[in-house]
This record gives C-alpha cells, structure tokens and sequence, in this order.
C-alpha cells in the first residue's frame, strides 16, 4: 500500500511539473530572450540563454517610445474601465439576481444575447458614435464605451444568486431602501467576485490593441499594445525591443494577480454555483 500510493503520488507531482514547466516556459524565454542580442534572437538553431546578456533592449524601448506615457495611458484606460464596470455590472447583476420586475429575464437574455456580437460588428458605429460625441483620442472616449460589459453582469449575478435571500429580506423589514441593501449589505459579501471581475477586466483591456488603436490617434494617447505596435513595420519585426516592452507591459498584470489571488481563486470558484 505505501509503495502504490509513494508512486501515485510521484507520478502526479511528475505530470503537475510538467505542466508547469509547459506553462511557464513562453513567459520565460520572453524573458531570457529580452537580454539577447537581434541577430541572436532570429539565429537557427535557436538557443534558450543568451551568449553575451545585454540591456540593450530595454534602452532602445526607453529612448524611442514614450514608455512612460503608454504605461499612463494604459493604466488609466484599464483601471477606469476595471472601476466603472465593476460598480455598474454590479448593481445590474444584483437587480437581475434579487429584484422582482417585469421584463427580468427576457432583458437579461438580451444581455446575454449581445456577448455574441463580435466587436468587428460594432467598430464602425462604436467610432461614429463617439466622433459624434466629440470624444475621440480622450480618456472618456477610451473609458465610457466599456463601462459595463455583458459578461461582468452574468458573473455578477451568477454570484448573487448564490447569496441567502433572508439578508436582503431583514432589511426591507427594517425600511432600508434597495440601494442601501445593495450597498451595505449585499457589495461587502461579493468582494471576491469582484476582485475577479476586476482582474479580468483589467487583464483584457491592458492588452486590448484594436479598441484604443481605433479611438485613438496621437502618440501620446496610444496604450501600452498599440505603442508595442510601432515597432512591427510592414516588412520588418524588431522582435529584441517588441519582447523587451512586452515583458514591461507584462510585469503590472503579474503582481496584480499575485496580490488578488486569493480573492481570484474563491471568485471564480463561487460565481459559478447557484443557490
């Protein structure tokens, strides 16, 4: 029996490296290869570490984009678009999942209906719309458009359902209104959904390259994804100064996860159930 078990257990630890080493081996050949010179990077055979490591890379991203504006524009854009959408997917999963209205699931279909929809469908009247509004190459351009998001309401209120109903029942009992039920009693409870949906939503929209590339036209209003795009010509790839400015780009996203994880990890575990 111990010997069964010390080799089942040796196999799984054998198959779960595996997997890690498949996972993170992308990650860090983007990293080693940051340190590489261009002719080495674009050498057959390829080799995994680099013959002389060099910063160059870094130093040439530093001197011929505006890095720092791109790393501001970036975060304002995906933060903005993480806090709004948060806060409103919240209150409409919460009316979906808790409040009784005519029309509830019919218009939560429709909801459901528009994830379906590709983005190349709206990209034309999405910058029709928001030339017309005269909020084209601004933050508010960039924000308002995604300030909520069909998947945001259905994980939200997937994580609503699962919450007892005698909570929002005590306080319609005591004269609170549903807005304060929302807000004191049922937000503080959904902090790990939330926390998700917030990493989610900063993950796609901190790598997004079509959108702000659309609503966008100066240098200084471009993101991190479109500024990496300058250096991709129409017959030529930098690909040492395209690695080195996507592991930068790379590195915020990683601590944000690191730090939420334990929040990422019961959110996306508990959205899912229904009560």
């Amino acid at each position: 029996m111990g010997i069964t078990s010390f080799r089942s257990k040796a196999v799984g630890y054998g198959i779960t490296l595996l997997l890690v080493i498949a996972v993170l081996h992308p990650f860090l050949w983007i990293i080693v290869s940051t340190f590489k010179t261009e002719q080495e990077l674009i050498r057959y055979p390829p080799s995994f570490f680099p013959d002389a490591p060099t910063v160059m890379q870094y130093v040439s991203v530093w001197t011929r984009i505006p890095l720092l504006d791109f790393f501001r524009n970036t975060v304002i854009f995906a933060g903005g678009v993480a806090v709004l959408s948060v806060f409103f997917d919240s209150m409409a999963g919460y009316a979906f999942a808790r409040i009784r209205f005519r029309g509830n699931r019919p218009l939560f279909a429709l909801v459901l209906v528009t994830m379906m929809v590709p983005f190349q469908v709206l990209m034309v009247p999405l910058f029709v719309e928001v030339y017309k509004l005269g909020m084209l190459d601004t933050y508010w351009g960039l924000i308002l458009p995604r300030a909520t998001s069909a998947f945001g309401i259905f994980m939200m209120r997937s994580f609503f359902v699962t919450l007892p109903k005698d909570l929002e029942e005590s306080g319609r009992v005591d004269g609170v209104n549903e807005f304060r039920i929302y807000w004191h009693i049922m937000l503080p409870l959904c902090r790990s959904a939330m926390v998700s949906l917030g990493i989610f939503l900063l993950m796609n929209n901190w790598n997004d390259l079509i959108y702000p590339l659309m609503l966008t036209s100066s240098t200084g209003m471009r993101t991190l994804s479109a500024g990496l795009a300058m250096f991709v010509g129409q017959r030529s790839i930098e690909y040492g100064a395209t690695l080195a400015a996507a592991a930068l780009s790379l590195a915020p996203l990683v601590a944000a996860y690191v730090l939420a994880q334990r929040y990422f990890v019961q959110g996306i575990a508990t959205s899912g159930l229904k009560g």
